[in-house]
């Protein structure tokens, strides 16, 4: 339920949005897109502050002068709340076409500045059938390219190596409500490796209000992300899978703390070696494993218990596959954590109350996974920290009864 007070400030800015006339204004009436040019100006969901319609995806194109870049400041958002935005959504792209995604937020939650690195922004926004809020305002403006104020901070960054840093740093605490985005590219032949000197981020377990997010490639994607990070303590080194890599920072606007510098360097890619497969009940992990067809084609079996492949495993957890996707003649899924026994270096990512970890099947029906179903996986943990399995990982369908006997192993010394 949302409370009649939420149109206080509604009223507020819908009066800032609209010219001063000596007879009572009209209210602006928001459509749903639009192309819009110039030094300044507001767009809104499709009937702000009604409730916005469902089943639509409403696109805005933002050009400033040339020469600046364009700023994005949310005044309002009440979208469906989803701990990965899956349903309704505002998605932030530099440029018109093709461009990097620098945001999507849903919910209430109002993100900093958003600042384009060159003249055009789009702005998009899709709702799906069911559940709609009171939608969105945003201004935007132009501003210099090399401005640097409190709320400014990110970039591209192609150089072999450099650093990146929250606005004041060292000299005081981060500032309240701020987006900095960096998107380092490397050449197509080179990895990037990325470490954290300094980190403290406003504590949380779930790391819901300030955090550092880490994504494989050149955009906000939550099926490429590599981690979510808050606290004080340095997330491990991580290297790219490819050639790019974006880091996201967002505060929100209460709690701030020192908050961090990080370095990065581009590397070389490591050639592939061929190895004989040793005769154990674990295979050996690289980040670039693939499906080979001997490796495909034997029989898929699980051989043991829970006992005897506990002990041989990486990771063991039990949870729920939320998303599965083929890549490669392989599965790659998100599986929901219901409990974890053990981690090792699985990269745990974390949004709202829930937590989750990636998992690659790298013969994708061997062993089997299906969306939406219970289980127990046990595998080994590549360098990029999602879990990897093989045709004889040991999975099984989860039930209650298995806690018992997980909770002995775990307090077990393998």
């Amino acid at each position: 339920m949302r409370g009649a007070g939420a149109w206080a400030p509604l009223c507020l800015l819908l009066a800032a949005a609209r010219p001063s006339r000596l007879q009572p204004p009209e209210r602006p009436v928001f459509t749903c897109g639009g192309i819009l040019t110039g030094e300044s100006g507001f767009i809104g969901s499709e009937g702000f502050p009604g409730v916005y319609p469902p089943n639509s995806k409403c696109t805005w194109k933002i050009t400033v002068p040339e020469g600046k870049v364009v700023v994005l400041n949310f005044r309002f958002i009440d979208l469906e709340s989803d701990n990965l935005c899956r349903y309704d959504f505002v998605d932030v792209y530099n440029g018109h076409a093709n461009g990097q995604r620098i945001g999507r937020f849903c919910g209430t939650f109002r993100p900093g500045a958003l600042v384009s690195s060159g003249n055009k922004m789009m702005v998009q926004m899709i709702s799906d059938a069911n559940t709609a809020g009171n939608g969105f305002m945003a201004m935007f403006s132009a501003a210099e390219p090399n401005e640097r104020g409190d709320q400014y901070c990110g970039g591209r960054l192609e150089r072999p190596s450099g650093s990146f840093k929250t606005p004041n740093w060292p000299d005081r605490d981060y500032p309240a409500g701020v987006t900095c985005v960096w998107h380092i590219i490397a050449p197509k032949n080179q990895l990037i490796e990325l470490k954290f000197e300094k980190f403290d981020v406003e504590r949380d377990n779930y790391c819901r209000y300030d955090y550092v997010a880490v994504f494989n490639g050149g955009e906000v994607n939550d099926a490429k992300r590599i981690g979510k990070y808050c606290g004080d303590s340095p997330p491990a080194p991580i290297v790219s899978e490819k050639n790019e890599l974006l880091i996201q920072f967002l505060s929100d606007l209460s709690l701030t703390a020192d908050g961090f510098i990080g370095h990065y360097k581009f590397r070389p890619k490591k050639l592939p070696t061929t190895t004989a497969v040793p005769v154990t009940t674990t295979f050996p992990v690289t980040v670039g494993l693939k499906p080979t067809v001997a490796l495909c084609q034997q029989k898929c079996k699980r051989t043991g218990t829970l006992e005897s492949n506990y002990c041989s495993s990486n990771f063991v957890l039990a949870g729920t596959v939320i998303t599965t996707v083929t890549r490669g003649g392989s599965l790659h899924a998100t599986v929901s954590i219901i409990n974890i026994y053990k981690e090792g270096n699985l990269a745990i990512q974390q949004a709202g109350k829930n937590m989750s970890a990636k998992v690659i099947v790298v013969c994708k029906q061997c062993p089997l996974l299906r969306r939406g179903l219970n289980y127990i996986i046990m595998g080994q943990v590549g360098e990029d920290g999602r879990g990897k399995i093989m045709p004889n990982s040991f999975i099984m369908m989860f039930k209650t009864k298995n806690q018992k006997l997980l909770n002995v192993l775990k307090n077990k010394q393998c």
